[in-house]
């Protein structure tokens, strides 16, 4: 699959499962932050993006992210999103190959930065950092689109892409065992769980670490191998599950469960022997789940049931599944009825006269291009969502079923965290490339 050998994979993997341990001293966290910077950003120029370093680089950074918040190893919280725009912008300006330049996402970013006109913010506050946190996760989609887009990359290189997305969140895993406590001494509630989520946002460490579930899952689905070992990638793809279901944070576990579920329905409709594989891997997928659901519920006494069926520790039902999201969508309308044309401005929800989500900051995205940016806010919305699938629809089957679980991850994240990290931009860049490689593969999926 790679150029490498399997065990120089193991090994680059468990070079970071023990970066987890080392990285407890801080010192050794904010120079792994600087090392990613200096030896990406060499590797870029020095290339001139010939091997699409820029991917590769833009990969490491986007799994590194939450890794490197939760380890406080980062010099500024949004670096690392910063870091994917230059390493994009960077890319493209050195690279010596033709690339399409699609209008469509020069739009968005022209309109997208148009409600900065219309941002009023209270008086003492940072008029410039109100606009960089809610812009910088859209602007960097932008630029993925433009880096991306029909960018042809072959079968190898997107799963070493992959590869590279995943190493940083095995540090991650490693880091999170060795800072969760003995699980006897938590209490286990109906609400998300810092505790064993490295002492971080339960809902970014979720995000990140489904989409690490689904690498693993795709992987053996199509009988690749992630670290170069089969037993390897089961025992992980069984303890990130179990990890990710321990962050009691539903948002991140539902988008990996249902990016898995489309990615397996689209291969295998696609081939051949379509009922039998269809038994086959639900029966796998359901033996998995089944015992691992058990044995988290064992070891929080029960509670992650009471998690994902709404109720408190107490087992009582509560009225909101949203926790509280579909109260403010529901005050973002509102403020959109209140200001339909250009929206609220950037930055606006917050400090919005609605007792409902003043000094709140959303997590649904939808909901804030609605209400801070108006109509141009749904313009926006409406092209990000149907731009790709002209393009998506075009490819076969095998290459259909990445591309449109990379658009299903971007949707699904961007509902219940927002684009908090680099995650979903860059992620929606990706379901606009070209998958390129005429093997055996395109006399299966026609």
């Amino acid at each position: 699959m790679f150029a490498n050998a399997k065990y120089v994979r193991l090994f680059a993997i468990g070079i970071h499962l023990l970066l987890g341990f080392l990285v407890l001293t801080q010192v050794i966290a904010i120079a792994y932050s600087y090392i990613i910077l200096i030896m990406g950003l060499i590797m870029i120029i020095s290339s001139s993006n010939k091997n699409e370093e820029v991917a590769l680089w833009t990969a490491y950074l986007v799994g590194s992210e939450v890794f490197l918040r939760m380890t406080k190893g980062l010099f500024f919280y949004e670096m690392n999103k910063y870091a994917v725009i230059v390493f994009m912008l960077v890319g493209l300006f050195i690279e010596k190959r033709k690339h399409s330049v699609p209008p469509i996402y020069f739009l968005y970013l022209l309109l997208l930065l148009l409600g900065i006109v219309f941002t009023n913010v209270p008086f003492g506050v940072s008029l410039r950092r109100v606009i960089a946190f809610n812009l910088s996760g859209p602007f960097l989609l932008g630029i993925a689109a433009l880096y991306f887009y029909k960018r042809p990359f072959t079968k190898d290189q997107l799963f070493r892409v992959l590869y590279y997305v995943s190493l940083p969140v095995f540090s991650m895993v490693s880091y999170m065992y060795f800072k969760t406590p003995d699980l006897s001494e938590i209490n286990f509630g109906g609400v998300a769980n810092g505790m064993t989520s490295g002492g971080f946002g339960p809902n970014q460490v979720a995000t990140i670490l489904g989409f690490a579930v689904f690498i693993l899952a795709i992987f053996l689905f199509l009988k690749e191998r992630l670290s170069g070992f089969l037993i390897f990638d089961v025992v992980a793809l069984i303890y990130f599950t179990y990890r990710i279901l321990l962050t009691f944070s539903r948002g991140g576990t539902f988008a990996a469960g249902v990016a898995v579920i489309i990615f397996a329905v689209i291969i295998i409709n696609g081939g051949r022997n379509k009922t039998f594989n269809f038994f086959k891997y639900t029966s796998i997928l359901s033996i998995m789940m089944i015992g691992l659901w058990l044995y988290t519920s064992n070891v929080t006494r029960g509670m992650i049931d009471n998690r994902y069926t709404n109720r408190n520790a107490r087992g009582i039902k509560k009225e909101d599944v949203s926790a509280g999201r579909v109260d403010l969508f529901v005050a973002q309308l509102e403020a959109f009825y209140s200001h339909p044309f250009v929206g609220i401005g950037v930055g606006g929800t917050k400090y919005y006269k609605s007792t409902n989500i003043k000094g709140i900051v959303s997590h649904d995205e939808i909901g804030r291009l609605i209400s801070e940016h108006g109509l141009i806010g749904v313009f926006l919305l409406i092209l990000l969502i149907s731009a790709p699938f002209p393009h998506i629809l075009s490819q076969n089957y095998y290459n259909r079923a990445f591309l449109i679980t990379f658009l299903t991850f971007w949707f699904l994240t961007i509902n219940h965290s927002a684009m908090r990290v680099a995650f979903p931009g860059w992620i929606y860049g990706l379901c606009l490339i070209q998958i390129t490689d005429g093997d055996a593969e395109d006399e299966i999926y026609e």
